[in-house]
């Protein structure tokens, strides 16, 4: 008897319509729902070709001749009674039974507009957003060749502000922290044709809706990339985004500009109409570095906690309070506020302003929390 999984929704109305599934070997199916026999949804499955599935999900192929191209010996029916999270019985079809009624209908596409460039065209047939990056070091000049060292900090710095836009977005929605993993992204084309392109995949399929927190991180990734030729409008933008995610920006460019290059960037959804496309040239990186180191608190994050007051060492300035998500620790500036008379054992309010002190080769992050003021509760 054989089984299947359902992995990836591909048309939803008040319940998955169409959707791709795979075998225990992992050969690929698409199943269309169909009419029911009036107790369980049922859906008529049929073995399919991966590059005919890539064609059907990029809105080049439609539904009914992805169906009807198929293998006769690989057709089937499967009854769903516990739902799409449990393995699919198959019951061989028929080709007697391969009537009109079960087929889906003529010219049924996923993407009613042909996609106009890579990007659009890899989102919608990957089913998953895209995100592709273009530099030119140097060493590209003449032959189609980067750094290791470049590439990988590249990536990192990428990394790391798609990974506090996220978190931006998480604090201001937070229905979106339901899905693990939501701000990483995996290389799936490491090298590409032209300038040296990179292509990264989301390492988390959207919902059956289509929600992302990533590109909604990447969304506020293109505010700071709105115009990069004029310094001051870029600051305004930073300046809104103000925290780590502008810190990240601005390593980001400093990173370009000692490596001397510009950065190219685009991405797309499978839902989107066009592609986003933002850059920094390498003459523009320079001013901006400039104009954005001036602001001093840029990269600053403020962070409020509450807890039990646990230690304080009066030379180096070092603190530590316990919050329910465990021991946070801190240090006094300087001419920061005193903790003189804060009982231990004492609850308290700290406003703070956590700082990113350095970026390690893994990404890792050192952050320091400065204490600015503080209340009893």
């Amino acid at each position: 008897m054989k089984h299947i999984r359902h992995t990836n929704t591909l048309f939803h109305y008040d319940g998955p319509q169409v959707f791709e599934a795979r075998d225990a070997i992992g050969g690929h199916y698409a199943a269309v729902l169909a009419p029911s026999d009036g107790v369980d949804d049922r859906y008529l499955v049929a073995g399919v070709n991966p590059e005919r599935l890539r064609q059907f999900r990029s809105g080049v192929l439609d539904l009914r001749s992805l169906i009807v191209e198929s293998e006769e010996d690989v057709r089937y029916l499967a009854t769903v009674a516990d739902g799409l999270d449990h393995p699919l019985t198959l019951e061989r079809l028929s080709p007697s039974l391969m009537d009109e009624e079960l087929l889906p209908d003529f010219d049924f596409v996923l993407h009613d507009d042909p996609a106009d460039d890579y990007v659009l065209s890899e989102a919608r047939a990957r089913n998953n957003l895209i995100l592709e990056l273009a530099v030119n070091p140097p060493e590209a000049a003449e032959e189609h060749r980067i750094r290791m060292s470049t590439l990988a900090e590249m990536l990192l710095r990428v990394q790391a502000m798609i990974r506090h836009a996220s978190r931006a977005v998480r604090k201001e929605h937070p229905a979106d922290r339901r899905q693990p993993h939501h701000d990483m992204m995996d290389v799936v084309v490491p090298a590409a044709a032209g300038s040296f392109r990179i292509v990264l995949e989301a390492a988390v399929f959207p919902d059956l809706f289509g929600d992302s927190v990533l590109a909604k991180a990447l969304q506020r990734i293109d505010a700071l990339f709105r115009n990069t030729a004029d310094p001051l409008e870029t600051l305004e933008a930073a300046r809104e985004s103000r925290g780590h995610l502008a810190g990240a920006y601005l390593r980001l460019l400093r990173f370009l500009v000692d490596r001397r290059t510009g950065l190219r960037y685009s991405w797309a959804e499978p839902k989107s109409e066009r592609t986003s496309h933002r850059s920094v040239l390498q003459a523009e990186a320079g001013p901006l570095v400039e104009v954005l180191s001036s602001v001093t608190d840029l990269g600053h994050e403020a962070v409020t906690l509450e807890g039990t007051f646990e230690r304080f060492n009066r030379g180096s300035g070092a603190w530590g309070l316990l919050t329910t998500g465990g021991q946070r620790l801190g240090k006094v500036r300087d001419g920061g506020p005193s903790l003189d008379g804060l009982e231990v054992g004492g609850r308290y309010v700290f406003y703070c302003e956590e700082v990113i002190e350095e970026v390690d080769i893994t990404g890792r992050e050192s952050r320091t929390l400065y204490l600015n003021r503080h209340k009893p509760l």
